[in-house]
């Protein structure tokens, strides 16, 4: 039937879906008119010129007179305007590090020292050179717009792909030369 009953006039699943909507737009009874607003988000009015600002309670109160001096004389040249001291503003005391209690550092661990990297034989560092020279060559002749012949960019395309077959032939799925006889394989 489709969202109509028998009878011709709307479903109930449709008058509901409408009372929704018709209380969704409705304004919230008792406020018309009235815009909610939270009372902390109220602005305070401005302290007279020349006075110092309120350091608060938890502010150092010779950081909040040496405020309020630089602050007393404080105009924006551009607009001629005298913008005074801000009275939201408080100086907080700086924060203290926390205090370490003495011989925690027996506790902790600290990793050993890594060993160093292996060393590479002369192909594989030319290998990683062509590798990222190729095309490091065509990025930077691109970005400061020189004339790339025919021959360069074939040579740096080929360095990239011989540099990559280079490096994956050199993987290889054999043991390392060190390893002898017996590889650990427990029978």
């Amino acid at each position: 039937m489709g969202g109509k009953n028998v009878a011709g006039g709307a479903s109930g699943e449709e008058a509901a879906w409408r009372e929704l909507i018709e209380h969704y737009t409705a304004p919230a009874p008792g406020t018309e008119g009235q815009t909610p607003w939270p009372e902390r988000e109220n602005l305070v009015a401005p302290a007279p010129p020349g006075s110092a600002p309120d350091p608060g309670p938890d502010t150092d109160p010779t950081l909040g007179a040496a405020l309020g001096a630089d602050l007393a004389d404080d105009t924006d040249p551009a607009l001629g305007i005298d913008l005074g001291p801000d009275p939201g503003a408080r100086i907080v005391r700086p924060a203290r590090p926390p205090a370490t209690p003495p011989g925690d550092d027996e506790d902790h661990y600290v990793p050993p020292t890594p060993p160093p990297l292996p060393k590479l034989d002369p192909v594989t560092k030319g290998a990683w050179l062509a590798l990222f020279g190729g095309p490091g060559y065509l990025f930077v002749a691109i970005m400061l717009g020189w004339y790339v012949p025919g021959w360069a960019a074939f040579c740096a395309v080929g360095a990239f792909v011989g540099g990559f077959v280079t490096l994956v032939l050199r993987m290889g799925d054999r043991p390392p030369t060190d390893s002898g006889p017996d590889n650990g394989a427990v029978v």
